[in-house]
């Protein structure tokens, strides 16, 4: 691996909140709250596993801050880009929706995620452009570039309507 010029770090704290009187005495007798914070973070993240594994449904799984990251870094490439190509994006949301397999062991891994970016542009002619900046958002991505399984994008783009 050749060397990075530039690193960043990150650092969030993660806390057990789910001890119900006796620890993890039996697989069942502990909860899987847990908060997620970091300094300079006005709110905290309440996390839990997902139900299927004893989780609370209310609260974020690591699946979900998984497909959260990558459809954020994803979209924070998409509006970088389109704003260096003169490109005025108005709107933008995704339904990212990933697939994790498990196994025989218990251990699981995500196996492909699909982002299902939509945004609105301003100028019909701008919509090609709009459309292939999103291979190179994908290209740019820090989350997609760290993770073993496939990243598939379906994008749809859209104008805007004129104002009556």
């Amino acid at each position: 691996m050749k060397p990075m010029p530039h690193q960043h770090h990150y650092h969030v704290d993660v806390r057990w909140t789910g001890n119900l009187g006796s620890g993890t005495s039996g697989y069942r007798d502990y909860s899987r709250n847990h908060e997620i914070t970091a300094a300079g973070k006005s709110v905290s993240i309440p996390g839990s596993s997902d139900p299927a594994f004893r989780g609370e449904a209310s609260r974020y799984n690591p699946e979900e801050m998984l497909l959260s990251a990558l459809s954020t870094c994803h979209m924070l490439w998409m509006l970088h880009l389109c704003a260096d190509a003169g490109i005025t994006v108005v709107e933008y949301s995704d339904a990212a929706e990933g697939v994790m397999a498990t196994h025989e062991d218990g251990a699981g891994e995500f196996v492909e995620v699909f982002l299902n970016p939509r945004m609105t542009i301003t100028d019909e002619e701008r919509l090609l452009d709009a459309m292939l900046l999103h291979d190179k958002a994908h290209e740019m991505c820090f989350i997609s570039r760290s993770v073993k399984f496939p990243v598939r994008r379906q994008p749809v783009v859209e104008i805007a309507a004129l104002p009556r």
